[in-house]
């Protein structure tokens, strides 16, 4: 099943979930669930906020958002095309007195140095890391219309790459954007994850050389097909362990303990949608559940809303949910735009 779109205005409903998400879970990352509902109540009448605030999640979703359209707005999307105004969003992010919504120490110590006038952009990226910072903020990598599979694949890796190197987060990445893609799409839930494995096993060797450029010279593997295949397989086992999830888990357990805390990137993804699957068509339930984890919540509860949303469209969303969202007016006007 193949759905334009614009029909369910697939954009915008991801980019609001997302940040609603981000806004539902910001409160209680760092809480066990024990103490989320002593605080909050039971989980399935966890209220959105008074005031709405978002994370950094939100923040650099933006960012990549406004890079993506200023670089397609130049000519067919490339690397060199969209490496530019991802590096000076990155940057205006990090220079910002609004980055003040306790960022990853990743995406500061990259951020500052591609800040610095020459420096390649590999050189500011920390091989090392695969947090989650690298695909929380990917959503609009599978929204932008248009793309070929090489260009958005190429684009998911890439803003990964700026900040967190390691192969698992640029597969990571490039699972999440497909994931988006394919629910905006009309992929049905139930044969997502079948999908996103053979997604996965396909471009297991496959190193984008347009798009990454030596990046992999900075790691310790022989080729650049050992390095990605690294992360691909990292990713593939933690599919495997979703699969088994969405069959056993009870959606009255804490999803962090069936497929990770979501700190590192691939478990971000597994989790988030484990959270969308237990609530297809559920999408308040789905962030809820996904806020009242004991891991890094808002990360998980911002794919989740992506999930959802690109799943549902905009109507999922209640208007008066909606309606406060920080940053509403920029999550808008990227979703009109994509969604036209």
């Amino acid at each position: 099943m193949t759905t334009n779109i614009g029909d369910k205005r697939a954009a915008s409903g991801s980019l609001i979930g997302l940040a609603l998400g981000d806004a539902l879970g910001f409160p209680t990352e760092f809480n066990d669930v024990p103490s989320i509902l002593a605080k909050f109540g039971p989980w399935r009448e966890m209220e959105l906020p008074q005031r709405p605030f978002v994370s950094d999640d939100t923040q650099m979703t933006l960012a990549v958002g406004h890079a993506m359209r200023t670089a397609m707005d130049r000519g067919v999307l490339a690397p060199k095309r969209l490496e530019r105004p991802l590096r000076e969003e990155f940057v205006n992010w990090y220079q910002s007195p609004e980055n003040n919504r306790a960022p990853g120490r990743t995406c500061l110590r990259a951020c500052n140095l591609l800040k610095e006038e020459g420096r390649l952009w590999q050189d500011a990226s920390q091989i090392d890391s695969k947090g989650c910072g690298a695909n929380m903020r990917v959503a609009p990598v599978g929204l932008a219309p248009g793309l070929s599979d090489e260009q958005r694949a190429g684009a998911a890796q890439l803003q990964s790459a700026l900040t967190h190197g390691h192969p698992t987060a640029l597969a990571a990445s490039d699972l999440t954007a497909r994931a988006v893609r394919l629910l905006a799409q009309g992929t049905e839930p139930d044969g997502l994850v079948d999908r996103l494995r053979s997604y996965a096993r396909e471009n297991r060797s496959r190193y984008h050389h347009t798009w990454l450029g030596d990046l992999w010279t900075r790691s310790h593997d022989a080729t650049p097909e050992d390095f990605v295949a690294r992360g691909w397989d990292e990713c593939l086992e933690i599919l495997d362990r979703l699969q088994e999830a969405v069959r056993t888990a009870s959606p009255e357990s804490d999803p962090c303990l069936a497929t990770g805390a979501g700190w590192i990137a691939e478990e971000a993804l597994a989790t988030g949608l484990l959270c969308f699957l237990l609530f297809p068509g559920e999408p308040l339930l789905a962030l809820r559940r996904a806020a009242c984890s004991s891991g890094d919540s808002d990360s998980i509860a911002c794919l989740t809303g992506a999930f959802a949303g690109a799943w549902l469209g905009e109507d999922a969303w209640p208007t008066e949910w909606a309606d406060r969202i920080e940053y509403r007016g920029d999550l808008m006007t990227l979703g009109a735009l994509w969604d036209s």
